[in-house]
């Protein structure tokens, strides 16, 4: 972002460098014509119109993918912690202990993970200890309700994870960079040398709106990392309920992890 930011400015003193020294030698006439504030704003809009609509199919893409497979795998571990309660108490014990940790482990250390586009093998630890625990109560009624809920967990965690990663191929955005120097460089040619400064301020605004339009699209494209992201509030909140009816059913036992997430040493 800062680098867009920085060639975007450059791109506008470039722009008023070449109004300054270039266009005397390419034109003959009276030097306080060129381009009036209207005509500066106008062959910008259709720009203006497709930076948005990319801004647009990307938050309702990947940001919006995201926030569902986020909310949807806190669903899934409160669903296997409802499930718990139908299985026999030491199985229960251990599902509901694994479903706070698995939790525990994605806010603290995945989450922060996914803004650069990674992920953690905290959370992993937590769901083959699920999976270990499910065996202990193969054939029994419960055990098809743990299996299917931790399957949805699983997927859309795998979906999370994959939300994580830009969607918008870099070359794109270095495409759409390019397109912003151009036009901005184009611009700042074509307005009068005196007399200008209406023209120089419609200038400066349109490149601030179309950085500021770029660099949207390159935040929402990582929904889990910048200034427009996708909180954990749901994986907290199933985290917070997962702890009270562990603590509810099992107010003697202590979880097997700390804080992070981090399984205690035995």
């Amino acid at each position: 972002m800062v680098l867009v930011i920085v060639v975007a400015v450059l791109a506008l003193l470039a722009g008023l460098a070449a109004n300054r020294w270039l266009r005397p030698r390419l034109l003959t006439e009276d030097d306080d014509s060129g381009m009036a504030v209207k005509d500066l704003v106008g062959p910008l809009l259709t720009l203006t119109v497709l930076l948005l609509a990319f801004v647009l199919v990307t938050a309702n893409g990947s940001y919006g993918k995201a926030e569902v497979a986020a909310r949807g795998e806190a669903k899934a571990v409160d669903q296997i912690v409802e499930a718990a309660e139908y299985a026999p108490e030491a199985q229960r014990a251990k599902v509901q202990a694994d479903a706070v940790c698995y939790a525990r482990a994605v806010r603290k250390q995945e989450w922060p993970a996914m803004s650069d586009g990674n992920g953690s093998a905290a959370p992993s630890v937590w769901s083959t200890d699920l999976r270990r625990v499910f065996r202990e109560v193969e054939g029994k009624p419960v055990f098809g309700m743990l299996v299917a809920a931790d399957n949805k967990r699983s997927e859309e965690r795998e979906e999370r994870l994959t939300q994580a990663t830009a969607s918008i191929p870099s070359a794109i955005l270095w495409f759409l960079l390019a397109t912003l120097v151009i036009t901005v460089m184009a611009l700042g040619t074509c307005i009068p040398r005196r007399n200008n400064r209406g023209q120089i301020i419609t200038l400066t605004v349109i490149t601030a709106l179309l950085t500021t339009t770029l660099c949207i699209i390159r935040d929402v494209d990582r929904p889990f990392g910048g200034i427009i992201d996708v909180a954990p509030t749901a994986i907290a909140e199933a985290e917070r309920q997962a702890t009270r009816d562990f603590t509810r059913n099992h107010p003697a036992a202590e979880l097997p992890c700390d804080d992070q997430g981090n399984r205690r040493n035995a």
